[in-house]
């Protein structure tokens, strides 16, 4: 009996372990992502109830819109999953020819479709493109790319840092013509960020994040429409009625929030009073439904992504998978870096910039690409822990 019950605790064992090797994907990472996915649905919903009845007769318009972008993202996350990184790693330069293009295609009048003064779509069918967010994909694919190709030159060479900048700087030119200064803002903090975790020096990390900082802020303040926008953030009470508008309504929907909120779908806010409430300012919808609760365990999801995305580029960079690691890191800044600017932007601790919350906005551009990066960096995860090389256990987590 005892022989027999050895056999069967050693052969449940072993389909244990062979299901997890073929499930083989971080759980803790696929979950938390679902559940922002979930939470940003819902709260599409509830932030587009009142403008999808009026605009469309529909009080479920833009809830359907981005539910068919949640299962196309989610459809080509898992396709994504199959693929090997090798073949990333292999198309990391054309790539960067095709954002570059499809920026520069985007400016051609006829093809490029204007919105609020700006040309950053291009129509397809029924759908638009917004040239932007698959740039992101690209840029980090390019940079990750580079950076295993020019390893060496990068941490010692002046040439080998510099040469990307010049890249990333062409690709924010095509960016701020259309124009679309969160995105360059977003590329350049990751480029940057990578670029420190490929090792390079201190201080001539530091030059160049000066530089950077002092060009943004110099567009910035030579823009008339952005200084107006900064000087709105530095006061927005004293144009409640004008420029300082959205914010002042904004931060009304985080007073009205309190501790725990007024209600899931109660919020008075997205009544026509708080612009844009669906996409770029859904969390301060979120605030006022959910309170200060509500919007730390937001906060606290995204720190789990960030922080397991580094997690993952730490240990591929322990098994000498260099352009997985550096994929994730990439993966990692962009998603933080984004989501804090949002995030600051609706509370008021930074100027109002135009970008989505990841997952969470509407917009079915920015949501299918990063459930694209996800399926990514589920693959990184994937493929490190399959490699038969070994690595320290005090640098994988318990459940990696």
């Amino acid at each position: 009996m005892s022989a027999r019950y050895k056999q069967q605790a050693t052969l449940a064992s072993h389909y244990h372990v062979k299901n997890k090797l073929m499930a083989g994907y971080d759980l803790w990472l696929m979950g938390i992502a679902l559940l922002i996915l979930c939470i940003g649905l819902i709260m599409v919903a509830s932030a587009s109830i009142s403008i999808s009845a009026k605009e469309f007769d529909d009080p479920l318009h833009y809830f359907w819109r981005q539910g068919f972008a949640a299962v196309i993202g989610l459809s080509l996350a898992f396709v994504i999953l199959k693929i090997p990184m090798s073949f990333w790693e292999f198309i990391s330069l054309p790539l960067l020819i095709g954002a570059i293009f499809l920026l520069i295609l985007i400016l051609i009048p006829g093809i490029g479709k204007e919105v609020n003064g700006s040309m950053r779509w291009v129509q397809l069918g029924p759908f638009s493109l917004q040239a932007s967010e698959p740039v992101k994909l690209c840029v980090i694919g390019y940079l990750a790319g580079y950076m295993v190709r020019h390893r060496q030159t990068v941490q010692t060479d002046f040439a080998g840092f510099i040469r990307p900048i010049g890249v990333l700087t062409l690709i924010s030119g095509l960016l701020l013509l259309e124009p679309d200064f969160g995105a360059s803002v977003v590329l350049f903090a990751t480029a940057l960020g990578m670029l420190f975790m490929g090792g390079v020096p201190l201080v001539r990390f530091f030059a160049w994040v000066s530089v950077a900082v002092s060009a943004l802020i110099t567009l910035a303040i030579l823009s008339p429409y952005r200084m107006q926008r900064l000087m709105s953030f530095v006061d927005p009470w004293k144009d409640p009625y004008d420029s300082g508008f959205q914010l002042t309504q904004a931060l009304i929907a985080f007073g009205r929030g309190d501790w725990f909120g007024v209600g899931l779908g109660s919020s008075v806010q997205k009544l026509f009073y708080l612009p844009e409430a669906h996409t770029d300012f859904v969390f301060s919808v979120l605030a006022e439904e959910l309170g200060l609760v509500g919007t730390i365990t937001m906060i606290l999801l995204y720190s789990f992504i960030v922080w397991r995305a580094f997690v993952i580029g730490h240990i591929a960079e322990r098994v000498e998978e260099y352009f997985s690691a550096y994929f994730a890191y990439g993966i990692g800044l962009i998603l933080g870096i984004q989501a804090y600017i949002n995030i600051g932007v609706n509370m008021g601790v930074l100027p109002t910039k135009g970008l989505t919350l990841p997952l969470m906005s509407y917009g079915g551009n920015s949501l299918i690409v990063f459930c694209m990066l996800l399926g990514i960096l589920l693959r990184i995860e994937y493929e490190s822990r399959q490699d038969k090389r070994h690595i320290n256990s005090d640098v994988v987590p318990a459940y990696a």
